[in-house]
C-alpha cells in the first residue's frame, strides 16, 4: 500500500519542542530529515534512558519516541557552509519544522524569506513559547512555562493545594498537533498556488485553545474557574477507592435513568444500605450537593466499592448501563484487551538492542496506514546519504567532515 505522504519530504531541525511534529509527518510515508547541530538535539539528553545506558545521546527514551522513522544529518548552522547546506536541503522539500527564538533563522540567513527565494513552494513551521511576535517572543520557555503561560496550569490540581502539572510535555505535544495540522493545511495550498508560507505556532495560543469554556465564565460572568481536584461536587458521582485502585463514577446529574440503573444494580448484589439511597430527595440536585447526601452515599456505594476490582466494576457497570470507568494504570493501559486488539502499541527496536513498547497511531487509514519504517536515528547516520542525495561528491562530504561542518 502507498503510504499516505508518500514523496512529500520534511525537514526537521527542531528541537524537543517541535520533534514530535516532524514524527507525525514521517509515519504518515513522508521522508523527515532530522537536521541536529554537532552535538545532537537538546531530546538525546533528556532522561529516562535505557537502563544502564544513563547519559548515552543514541538511549534517551524521550528521543527514541520522538523521532522514529527518521533520518538524522549533523550540521553546524553557525558556520557559512551549514548554512548553505540547508539551503540546499530546503530546495528539495515541502515542508521545513524549525524551533529557533525569532530572529535567529533570519540572522543565519535561512528565515522563511531566505529559503523562499529559491524555494518557493516551501512551507516553513515555526514553532515558539509566545509565537514570533509580542511582547514575551524572545522570552525563553519550556513546557511548564507554557502550561502556566496559557492558563491551564491553574487548573490542574487539588482545590486546596497549589497548582499540578500534568504529566509528560503536554503544552509541546498540543503545540505539535496544532502544528502538524496547520503544516498539512498549508502543503494543501502550496499544492493549488504553487507557493508556500510561514506558519507561526505559539505553544501558549495551543494551551489556551484547551481551556474548555474557562475563557467564557471570565468573560460573561466575570468568574475565574479554579482548581477543582479532590472535590466531590454532587453525590453520586467522583472518584472511589476500589479493590485494587479506583473507579470514576458518573450517576447522577445526568438523568434518572443512571440513579435507578445503579440502585437496582447495587440491590441486586446485595448492597447493605441501598434503601437509604432511594427516597425522593435524591432526585433534587439541592440534595445532592449537601455533605450530608455526599456521606450517605459514600458509606453504601463506597463500601459496595471497596469489594469489588475495577474491571469487576466497570464490566458490571456496563451491564447495568451506568457510567463508570477504571482509573487506569500505566500497567492497566499496557495491558489493555482493547488496545491489543487495535494493535496500539508497536514493539520497535532500540540502538542498543533489544526493542521496546511505543504507542502508534490513535488513527487509522484504510488505503493508506500509519507505520514505524525505521528506528530513531543515530546522531548523523545518514548525513553522507542525504548529501549524496544532493549531487554532493565524496571528497566535497569528506571535506565538510573535516572542518566539523557535518
Amino acid at each position: 500500500m502507498t503510504a499516505a505522504l508518500a514523496g512529500v519530504r520534511v525537514i526537521d531541525r527542531s528541537g524537543p519542542q517541535g520533534n514530535y511534529c516532524g514524527k507525525l509527518f514521517a509515519e504518515l510515508g513522508a521522508d523527515v530529515i532530522l537536521v541536529e547541530p554537532p552535538d545532537g538535539t537538546a531530546l538525546r539528553r533528556e532522561p529516562p534512558f535505557v537502563a544502564g545506558c544513563d547519559g548515552d545521546p543514541e538511549a534517551s527514551l524521550s528521543f527514541v519516541a520522538y523521532n522514529t522513522s527518521k533520518r538524522s544529518v549533523r550540521l553546524d548552522l553557525d558556520q557559512a557552509a551549514g548554512q548553505e547546506i540547508l539551503r540546499d536541503l530546503a530546495r528539495g522539500a515541502d515542508l521545513m519544522i524549525e524551533t529557533d527564538p525569532p530572529g535567529r533563522a533570519v540572522a543565519r540567513g535561512i528565515g522563511y524569506e531566505d529559503l523562499a527565494k529559491r524555494s518557493p513552494r516551501l512551507v516553513v513551521t515555526s514553532i515558539t513559547p509566545f509565537g514570533q511576535a509580542g511582547p514575551y517572543s524572545e522570552y525563553p520557555a519550556d513546557d511548564l512555562t507554557c502550561l502556566a503561560f496559557g492558563g491551564l496550569l491553574s487548573l490542574g490540581g487539588y482545590a486546596d493545594g497549589p497548582p499540578v502539572q500534568a504529566a509528560g510535555h503536554q503544552a509541546y505535544a498540543a503545540g505539535n498537533v496544532f502544528a502538524a495540522v496547520a503544516s498539512m493545511l498549508a502543503l494543501l495550498q502550496a499544492d493549488v498556488s504553487g507557493r508556500g508560507q510561514h506558519i507561526d505556532v505559539s505553544v501558549q495560543e495551543c494551551v489556551v485553545a484547551g481551556l474548555e469554556t474557562a475563557i467564557q465564565f471570565s468573560d460573561l460572568e466575570g468568574h475565574v474557574r479554579g482548581r477543582t481536584g479532590g472535590v466531590t461536587r454532587r453525590a453520586g458521582m467522583g472518584i472511589f477507592a476500589c479493590r485494587d485502585g479506583h473507579i470514576f463514577l458518573l450517576a447522577s446529574g445526568l438523568g434518572e435513568q443512571f440513579w435507578a440503573g445503579l440502585l437496582n444494580w447495587l440491590d441486586d448484589e446485595g448492597a447493605a444500605g441501598v434503601e437509604a439511597l432511594r427516597t425522593d430527595a435524591w432526585s433534587v440536585d439541592s440534595h445532592l450537593e449537601t455533605d450530608e447526601a455526599k456521606d450517605t452515599f459514600l458509606s453504601v456505594f463506597g463500601a459496595f466499592c471497596r469489594q469489588h476490582d475495577k474491571a469487576e466494576l466497570y464490566h458490571q457497570a456496563q451491564k447495568w448501563r451506568v457510567p463508570l470507568c477504571p482509573v487506569n494504570s500505566v500497567k492497566d493501559v499496557v495491558s489493555s484487551k482493547q488496545l491489543a486488539h487495535r494493535q496500539f502499541f508497536v514493539d520497535h527496536p532500540l540502538p542498543h538492542g533489544g526493542t521496546a513498547l511505543m504507542p502508534g497511531a490513535p488513527y487509522r487509514l484504510s488505503q493508506t496506514p500509519w507505520r514505524m519504517t525505521r528506528p530513531a536515528p543515530r546522531l548523523g547516520q545518514h548525513t553522507g546519504e542525504v548529501l549524496s542525495e544532493l549531487g554532493y561528491s565524496p571528497g566535497r562530504i569528506a571535506s565538510l567532515h573535516r572542518t566539523g561542518v557535518i
